[in-house]
Order: structure tokens, then sequence, then C-alpha cells
């Protein structure tokens, strides 16, 4: 389901067509693209946590991208355990840069898709200008063969979450010197009751 001005689009990934939701921007140049949960425990891209980050990059001006991985919803493909979605994730982005003339590149991602918008970025040859995962997943993943990053990173963790161990999170970017975690005290996984401060602090490092 799009939401209101999001178009649906389709974008050719390494595993065959990926769908997206786009909106467009009145900053030019100027992306944000979401990386959704791990579709594993049904992540997609019509997730709270990613339609939050979403609406606050459009809010902030910026055209958005949220995507569906390989395999998931209308997007053809298997899921490939983060290996096969950051090249999913790197093809939404060289597309964006020929489709929609993107010069700037905020990306984000929620848990699953935090590795994954971390190891695009760490594949790319130009660091995003912002790099914002929330509830990245640090140990499923293979985030420490992407250490040291090789840009600054905002981090998003709620105290009480019961997926990703937050201490494996502060752990993982205790030594990055650009990295900065900003903890939600009594927040779980999902930001239930807390989508509102969320928004609010993405609006605040994205700006």
């Amino acid at each position: 389901m799009s939401r209101p001005g999001e178009e649906q689009v389709v974008i050719e990934g390494p595993a065959g067509p990926l769908e997206a939701l786009l909106t467009r921007g009145d900053r030019p140049g100027l992306v944000a693209i979401i990386c959704h949960p791990n579709p594993v425990q049904g992540g997609t891209m019509q997730n709270k946590v990613v339609h939050t980050l979403m609406r606050t990059a459009r809010d902030l001006g910026a055209a958005t991208l949220r995507f569906n991985f390989r395999g998931v919803g209308s997007s053809a493909g298997e899921h490939d355990y983060g290996v096969g979605e950051v090249q999913d994730c790197i093809a939404v982005i060289e597309w964006a840069r020929a489709e929609l003339q993107m010069s700037s590149l905020w990306l984000l991602g929620f848990s699953f898709g935090g590795y994954v918008a971390a190891a695009a970025a760490s594949a790319l040859p130009v660091w995003p200008e912002r790099l914002i995962l929330v509830a990245p997943s640090v140990e499923k993943q293979r985030f420490a063969d992407l250490k040291p990053l090789g840009g600054p990173a905002v981090v998003m963790m709620g105290e009480d979450d019961d997926v990703v161990a937050p201490e494996a999170v502060y752990a993982a970017f205790a030594d990055e010197p650009g990295a900065t975690v900003q903890r939600f005290a009594e927040t779980g996984h999902f930001f239930h009751g807390q989508l509102v401060p969320l928004k609010a602090a993405v609006e605040q490092a994205l700006g």
C-alpha cells in the first residue's frame, strides 16, 4: 500500500525487479533511501519504523525511496541473508543517481536494514551525507567486517530492545569516533509508543 504522495516505481535489481515507493522532494538532488527489517521476521517496506523514517526525510524536503528487498512483496528473487540485499540497496542508490539526479544521499535503515545500510555505505565510493541506523543488527549480520566505518553514523537504540542486544550495539560503536549513539529509555525493538520521539530525534540528526 502506498501513502498519499508516494508513487509506485520498479527498479531493476541484480536478482530482478524491485518494488519501491517514491516521494518527490523540493530540495534538488537530495534523496533519502530507507532499508527495511529482516524479511524472515516479516519485515517489509511497510514497517512502521521504516514509514517513520520516510516521513521524517520527506518532511525535511528530501525525495524518499523505500523498497522491498529481493523476495519480499513483488520484488523478484530470494532472501539472501544480507549479502544480496546490500546489492539491492546499491542498485536502488544507482537508480536514484540516474533517475532522480541524486547528488546528496541520506541512507537510513532499521534492524536488518540498518546493517544493509551500513554495508552499502561502506561499498560506495563516497560516504552518504547522513547515515541513520535504528537498532542495527550487529550480531546476526557480519557487522564486524565493516569496521572501522568509513564515515559518520547516528545510531538510535531502544534500551529495552529484545531483538537486537543493546549492549552489543553500544560495544559495536564504542570505538567508532564518528558514531553518535542515542539511547531511548523503556523502548523495545519496534519503538512501540516511541515513534514520535524517534521522528524528532531523526529529524534533528538529519537537519
